[in-house]
């Protein structure tokens, strides 16, 4: 009989492919196969997200309930962000726990199986051209790491101390793994990185060298792909030459997430974004200018250390010139590690809460006066999950999330949709012949 593996992903889409890469070496050296019941596991594994605090809390939650269930002899690991800035710490507070494999040693995991109290948590380490076993989540979608690590100074962010400096991963790799995909029916490719617009600024080794506009236009030149989607950019590098290759591709899908993090260019400054208000508004002008129907996402904190409330109506008078299709809000928790976890201008925790009811109430706005302009509209829908609603579900082009009465024929295939009924974060439509 196999071993069953149960692995539960915290955070964001490269902890997502992280987990596919592990999936993938656990499936090959040791033959575990995924259960989604962590008691009938032999390894139960947590992919931790350490970005905010409320992750890390959870961790340990989860630590102690998943220790309950388990079976007899059964394994608990720890791996991701959490893991590399907290290694042996996590040991000590739950002494159960098996092993911690930091985001940075993901190749390691077949290793660390088999040495009790492993920790193997160094953010120096070079997986940038580790041929990784194949295991996708969706065999419709394909997430592709084109970069490891993070050169950024955010004030805020703790990713650069759990994932280690950048280091691009060859273009070669990419565009075979992209083939490979293709080849196996995937239409769209997900390619992942930190900033994914530095591309190309160090490789490990002797590498053709380019930038990232020049990386889609390889991605894109593979036949069988049909989507490319990416994220995160960072604002900084969002010269004309990538927003120009991007408005002009046809196989871009046409959703841009642009971090702002805050409205304000002191603030700005003190999370050393490297970028002002002005700067932010005209890339996205730029955007609205040459794809009109183009969908833009971002991230904002509020109450970070030294946000006056002038500084506050600055971030809502970004948000109300571009019109985010999509804001991921958060109130600023100091992250260890981290600059600014020593700033001792901080904001009151209630004044926090209030601005970010007060940002996201105002995003709702938007976004009740925006989705009226959909109804009615035709676009065309990749089909990638089958709801058990009756429903098939997909993105536009532009990122809009539809669903459509269907069976599982649909999954795989791009159909032009026409849109029925609008809400704030799900479209309904039906296909037309």
């Amino acid at each position: 009989m196999s071993k069953k593996l149960f692995i539960e992903t915290l955070g964001c889409a490269m902890n997502v492919r992280d987990s596919e890469h592990m999936i993938a070496e656990l499936n090959a050296q040791e033959g575990y196969e995924l259960t989604d019941d962590a008691r009938e596991a032999d390894l139960i594994l947590i992919n931790t997200c350490s970005v905010r605090e409320k992750p890390v809390h959870k961790l340990f939650s989860e630590l102690g309930v998943f220790n309950k269930l388990k079976k007899e002899g059964a394994k608990i690991g720890v791996s991701g962000c959490t893991a590399s800035h907290l290694g042996k710490e996590i040991i000590k507070r739950a002494p159960y726990v098996n092993f911690v494999l930091g985001a940075r040693n993901v190749s390691k995991i077949g290793e660390v199986l088999h040495r009790d109290k492993a920790v193997e948590v160094e953010i120096d380490y070079d997986e940038s051209q580790f041929a990784f076993k194949d295991f996708r989540s969706s065999p419709y979608k394909a997430y592709i790491n084109i970069s490891i690590g993070c050169d950024k100074q955010c004030t805020f962010c703790i990713v650069p101390k759990t994932r280690g400096d950048e280091i691009s991963i060859p273009a070669d790799l990419i565009v075979a793994e992209a083939r490979k995909a293709a080849q196996n029916g995937v239409k769209e490719i997900f390619l992942l990185g930190q900033n994914v617009n530095n591309y190309g600024r160090r490789f490990s080794g002797n590498h053709e060298k380019m930038n990232f506009t020049e990386l889609l236009r390889r991605v894109s030149a593979v036949e069988g792909v049909e989507r490319i989607r990416f994220t995160s950019p960072h604002p900084l590098h969002m010269d004309d030459e990538f927003i120009e290759e991007f408005a002009r591709n046809p196989k871009i899908c046409k959703s841009m997430h642009m971090p702002l993090q805050s409205g304000s260019s002191e603030i700005l400054k003190a999370m050393k974004r490297g970028y002002t208000k002005e700067w932010f508004l005209n890339r996205a002008a730029k955007l609205r200018e040459l794809v009109p129907d183009v969908s833009i996402s971002t991230d904002i904190i509020v109450a970070f250390p030294g946000e006056s409330d002038k500084d506050f109506e600055e971030t809502l008078d970004v948000m109300r010139e571009v019109r985010f299709e999509q804001v991921f809000s958060f109130k600023y928790s100091p992250r260890p590690l981290t600059e600014a976890e020593g700033f001792t201008d901080t904001v009151d925790s209630e004044v926090g809460s209030e601005r970010l009811s007060r940002l996201q109430a105002f995003q709702d706005t938007i976004l009740d006066e925006m989705k009226t302009t959909l109804l009615g509209k035709e676009v065309e829908v990749y089909f990638e999950e089958l709801r058990n609603d009756g429903y098939v579900a997909g993105r536009s082009d532009n990122n809009v999330m539809i669903k459509v009465k269907g069976c599982e024929e649909w999954l795989g295939k791009i159909a032009k949709v026409k849109i029925t009924e609008v809400s704030r974060l799900v479209q309904y439509g039906e296909i037309l012949a």
